[in-house]
């Protein structure tokens, strides 16, 4: 029987600054801003190190984390182009071992970006996210295997300023659409995974952009949740936060067997919902 650990809640938002608290809860422990998780460029190792103990002790409690250059990697830019949208592949060449993964972001203002929890109906060999980086940190995968133990990977990215970024047009812009979703397909190949590419449009507020009009801060509203089924298997399911970017892309594999219309289901943490289904191709020979 698969055991997985207890599933976090996910962070809210945002700045001290913005008289917003910063819990990032799980395991029944709660982390808010101190002192020694002041996220700065030139953290040295040992302020880093420091810092993702405290953050996963949050998330995980005392469970161990062991290393691993095998389970999960992370392909990421060294330097981000755009800090407000960067591309994050998580690839996990032990795949079939592989029940979820934990997409933590340390220097974030809410560093608990992303939970996947992988069904029977997915491929769990890649997944596709673009993010939110808002100061030089380490990005850390956390894979949870079907067996119940974590092992973690990590890699460090240089970007400034990504959770704050406004984006380019007025708030009743960005939000025109909200909900419409689109779900494309590469070529399905007989016996292979199929590789799908899901595209949500949502601003994903982060409550830390300033509206370029009023000069006010937007209210947070993001994607909190994104469940995807196949006729009646789970595919994945998605819990997210402030630092999955906006319009949020989700690259994902679905399993050559299955059958059935693609379900999505999105929620927001504004009670937003939204439920679109789409037909997978069929493979030919």
């Amino acid at each position: 029987m698969t055991r997985s650990i207890a599933k976090p809640v996910l962070v809210r938002s945002v700045l001290a600054a913005l008289s917003l608290a910063l819990p990032l809860v799980g395991a029944g422990t709660a982390l808010r801003t101190s002192p020694s998780l002041a996220a700065g460029a030139s953290d040295d190792e040992s302020e880093r190190i420091a810092r993702w103990k405290e953050i996963r002790t949050s998330i995980f409690g005392d469970k161990t984390i062991a290393p691993t250059d095998s389970l999960v990697k992370i392909d990421a830019p060294v330097r981000a182009l755009d800090a407000s949208l960067v591309p994050i592949t998580l690839t996990m060449p032990e795949k079939d071992k592989v029940a979820g993964i934990h997409l933590v972001i340390d220097d974030n203002p809410s560093p608990y970006a992303a939970h996947i929890a992988f069904g029977p109906g997915a491929d769990a060999g890649e997944i596709k996210l673009r993010v939110r980086v808002n100061n030089y940190t380490n990005i850390h995968a956390v894979v949870e295997t079907k067996d119940g133990r974590l092992f973690e990977t990590t890699k460090f990215v240089k970007a400034s300023g990504g959770c704050s970024a406004p984006m380019g047009m007025s708030d009743e812009e960005a939000m025109k659409g909200m909900g419409d979703m689109k779900l494309k397909f590469a070529e399905a190949q007989p016996g292979r995974p199929v590789e799908a590419t899901l595209m949500i449009r949502h601003p994903n507020f982060s409550g830390m952009q300033m509206n370029q009009i009023t000069r006010d801060y937007t209210p947070a509203r993001y994607i909190n949740k994104v469940a995807i089924t196949r006729g009646d298997q789970a595919v994945l399911t998605l819990d997210g936060d402030i630092s999955i970017a906006s319009n949020p892309v989700i690259n994902f594999g679905l399993q050559p067997e299955g059958q059935g219309p693609i379900k999505v289901v999105a929620t927001d943490n504004q009670n937003g919902r939204w439920e679109h289904s789409f037909t997978a191709p069929s493979a030919t020979n």
